[in-house]
């Protein structure tokens, strides 16, 4: 069986996505499955085993172009495809699949996507539908929701290219790693304040550690704040990695570390998909829908439910409940783990 997987966007949902690649895996071990994701998360199916061919999206947020996504479904018919599941709920997401022709498509009815899917399936009440029960549950077998049967994302670790990283960086390797990740989408909203990282930071430092900061390029200006704040600029034992690695260099030297403090973030699943243990950090997001999938991990959050994620760039755009939780805090949690 020829499975096309229309992948989600953002790179934490992408991990994710491992858990029903594997379930297919479990269901039909000779099946063949395509991913199509952005290009920005396209590179972490290279770390999954299950996957057989990764497809670049031409697409941004937003991008409708019914003719362009005509061409590009039409295009994929050769390749005859027995099945598609689409692990987005949006209309245009369905679009590629019913182009190519694709005899059996799956996903949730999401923007009333009649006649698009052709097997449509209904989350059940009782479930508590964490995100990878909801992307497993759209596997080959309908109502397939055992929590207790699901296999966690794990990422592919490339030793060598891992070793490559380390030597560019020149770190002390005698000396344990910690791992800050300060960056998230939607802003301040979802971050613990750069000042707060910088604390941490600055602890583990004067321990005697070495301390890596990840993240993309949109995070580059909170990384400035995080080294300045506590005079991180000149430390040796003290790397700004931000917006200068790849993601799949990313993976390997989150594998490398030995903790990892982070908010509710792309990087926090990749760290959990490469079993390192972490500190996360939540505020308006919830760790019911979309937890770190490792068993080593301190979650700190001083609300229930969810609220409304806030967007701004000063320190009104904070979320109340991330400027609550205080340095001692993921401090103390870093010495449990």
């Amino acid at each position: 069986m020829r499975i096309l997987i229309i992948g989600p966007s953002w790179v934490g949902d992408s991990v994710m996505g491992q858990t029903l690649y594997k379930r297919l895996k479990d269901e039909d071990p000779n099946c063949i499955i395509d991913v199509i994701s952005p290009q920005w998360s396209l590179p972490l199916m290279k770390r999954m085993p299950e996957v057989s061919k990764t497809i670049a999206s031409p697409y941004l947020h937003g991008d409708i172009k019914p003719l362009s996504r005509y061409k590009f479904g039409k295009n994929l018919r050769t390749s005859l495809y027995d099945r598609s599941i689409i692990l987005t709920n949006s209309l245009k997401s369905s679009l590629i699949p019913f182009f190519a022709d694709i005899p059996i498509r799956t996903g949730w009815l999401g923007e009333m996507r009649f006649g698009l899917l052709n097997d449509i399936r209904y989350l059940k009440k009782e479930s508590n539908h964490l995100m990878v029960e909801k992307f497993a549950a759209l596997s080959i077998q309908k109502n397939n929701y055992s929590f207790e049967s699901l296999s966690f994302p794990r990422l592919d670790i490339d030793i060598d290219n891992q070793k490559e990283q380390l030597n560019k960086l020149n770190l002390n390797s005698d000396l344990p790693c910690l791992a800050i990740c300060p960056g998230a989408e939607f802003g301040p909203s979802k971050q613990w304040p750069a000042e707060y990282f910088s604390k941490v930071a600055r602890e583990y430092v004067n321990k005697g550690w070495n301390v890596i900061c990840f993240g993309s390029k949109n995070d580059s200006l909170t990384g400035k704040r995080l080294e300045t704040a506590n005079n991180l600029v000149n430390e040796d034992k003290f790397i700004n990695l931000i917006g200068l690695t790849s993601l799949l260099d990313v993976v390997d030297l989150l594998a490398y570390c030995k903790r990892v403090v982070t908010n509710d973030s792309g990087l926090m699943h990749i760290a959990a998909a490469v079993k390192t243990p972490l500190v996360a950090l939540y505020g308006p997001s919830s760790p019911e829908y979309t937890p770190p999938l490792i068993d080593k991990k301190i979650i700190l959050r001083k609300v229930e439910g969810y609220e409304k994620i806030r967007k701004g760039d000063t320190i009104e755009g904070y979320h109340h409940s991330l400027l609550s939780i205080q340095p001692s805090e993921v401090l103390r949690a870093l010495e449990i783990l």
